[in-house]
């Protein structure tokens, strides 16, 4: 690594409002989580605060911009096609990864629209390795980025009413171990980004992802720079022990959150800047600024800056 790097994460936009629920999309799941976002999560997630964020993360102008999923809300071809308007107004596809969660990934019922297939430019690779997957939906992907390898793992799959659980999956977590090892050896910084928490235990079973435990275990044995997820809407760093070094787990809240909703905060985004440690070591420093709203109808401003250390 040369010169610093800065990738902008945020995720759980859910953007607003919902359309497009005709009759052909309705189903429980769908008609229960309608009622839910009526219920609550309406007055919560606002499309002005999920603008406000995205126009502060151009402005801070970082060289990526790292989304971990749930853009919508119910898995609707009207939502993924605002989606798709809104990530490209964020930045262009180079410029921009995404992996899904499970609100688009919400149904089996899809009648042939995916967000697979529509933000599919946001989650191809950049550059070349031979680390690769064979799987239809093209995950885990690599993004090689001057120095830095962004790894995105697609951990949503459809689930019954009232389950927000994620699975990962053995072909890809093989896969993931042979990526990080790869970008180990070209002396890349490794940043894996995942819509569900990584870890077991992170969140109650009914919305925790399935294979952790496995998922865990290929972390410790790999090592990573840095893993980033989304689902839980809380600002949290854990720290797992690896063969390679101490591996900070970051999630972040929702990036529309205008008020706050039981142990959610408000709206806020991070910023890693990766850059070469002063003692030669493999390990990149990551400084990481928080950024976000203060108080309600405030204004997106810098909320916390730390380094990324176990120490710190």
């Amino acid at each position: 690594m040369t010169r610093p790097f800065t990738i902008a994460h945020f995720s759980d936009v859910h953007l607003a409002p919902i359309e497009g629920f005709t009759l052909p999309y309705w189903n429980i799941k769908r008609t229960l989580g309608y009622l839910n976002w009526l219920r609550g999560r309406v007055r919560v997630h606002q499309r002005r605060v999920a603008d406000m964020i995205a126009a502060d993360v151009r402005e801070q102008a970082p060289q990526h911009i790292a989304v971990s999923g749930d853009l919508v809300n119910l898995g609707l071809p009207s939502e993924y096609r605002a989606a798709r308007a809104w990530l490209d107004r964020l930045g262009e596809p180079h410029r921009v990864s995404v992996v899904p969660g499970n609100h688009d990934i919400y149904t089996g019922q899809l009648y042939g629209a995916s967000c697979l297939e529509d933000w599919a430019p946001f989650m191809t690779p950049i550059g070349n390795g031979s680390a690769t997957i064979s799987r239809s939906d093209g995950f885990p992907f690599v993004r090689r980025l001057n120095g830095v390898a962004l790894i995105g793992v697609n951990s949503a799959i459809p689930t019954p009413p009232f389950v927000a659980a994620g699975r990962v999956g053995a072909e890809q977590l093989s896969a993931l171990g042979a990526i990080l090892e790869e970008a180990r050896r070209e002396g890349l910084a490794r940043v894996v980004m995942i819509h569900h928490p990584p870890l077991p235990g992170q969140a109650p079973p009914r919305r925790a992802l399935a294979d952790a435990p496995a998922l865990k275990t290929v972390l410790e044995q790999q090592g990573a720079d840095l893993v980033l997820h989304g689902h839980n809407h809380t600002d949290t760093t854990v720290w797992l022990m690896s063969s390679r070094g101490a591996v900070p787990v970051c999630g972040i809240p929702s990036a529309s959150a205008s008020a706050a909703h039981k142990v959610e905060p408000l709206a806020r985004y991070a910023l890693y800047t990766f850059e070469a440690a002063a003692d030669g070591t493999a390990k990149p420093l990551i400084h990481r600024v928080t950024r976000g709203l203060a108080e309600p109808n405030g204004s997106v401003r810098e909320l916390e800056r730390r380094v990324m250390s176990p120490d710190a």
